[in-house]
């Protein structure tokens, strides 16, 4: 079954705004968990504890700007290159749950891993890009971001779209802000909980856009 990009994206710009497959609720929720605050607390607590506070807050602000312009520039580039070059969406959607796939595996194997912790060592010196790309902007964050916007068949939808992307990235600033307060007590263990169990769900949403992708190239997958 031959198909285009162009041919997908005349397709969606024919259906009506509240006939879109994927919900606002259920892209803020993809967006949360590929690109929400949960994967980010930790690495970013890690390596700014040796900070200042008000070095800190300067780090995460920096972070938050990054990762939004970095958002703003996938979606809007990303969106224009899969027309372009004639990348059907389902192709990229498939991709992108490779690679979250792949992604969620490692994660929920590494929990498995009893390796006994390193002894403290000197807070590793905080490397800005590195918290932006790829810990707050994930690659399959971008290409999911890239996917929506390239399917949105009006401007209300890009723009709910990029809203709920800028929304989560808001969430971020605010858990890098109260990192601090959230590392103490409990908070490692409530993280670690929450981890295991978005692990979980990881590896179900990645099979789900695997699924959807190889519905949209017409093979269909009985659940």
């Amino acid at each position: 079954m031959h198909f285009s990009a162009l041919t997908l994206l005349q397709a969606a710009s024919s259906v009506e705004p509240h006939a879109y497959a994927i919900s606002a609720s259920k892209v803020f929720l993809f967006f949360f968990i590929m690109l929400g605050p949960l994967k980010l607390i930790g690495p970013y607590f890690m390596q700014t504890r040796g900070l200042a506070p008000a070095q800190a807050r300067a780090m995460a602000w920096k972070v938050f700007a990054l990762s939004v312009v970095a958002i703003l520039v996938a979606a809007y580039l990303g969106a224009a290159l899969l027309r372009n070059w004639q990348i059907a969406p389902p192709v990229m959607q498939l991709a992108a749950g490779l690679v979250f796939l792949l992604v969620a595996l490692q994660i929920v194997l590494s929990q498995y891993d009893v390796a006994p912790p390193h002894p403290a060592e000197q807070p590793p010196e905080p490397q800005l890009m590195r918290l932006v790309f790829p810990v707050a902007v994930t690659p399959y964050g971008v290409a999911t971001v890239i996917v929506l916007m390239a399917l949105s068949a009006d401007l209300e939808r890009s723009f709910s779209v990029l809203g709920l992307a800028l929304a989560v990235m808001t969430l971020n600033l605010l858990a890098m802000l109260f990192a601090r307060f959230v590392m103490r007590g409990f908070g490692p263990l409530v993280l670690q909980i929450l981890g295991a169990v978005l692990g979980i769900l990881q590896v179900a949403l990645a099979m789900q856009f695997i699924v959807m992708a190889l519905g949209q190239m017409g093979l269909r997958v009985s659940v």
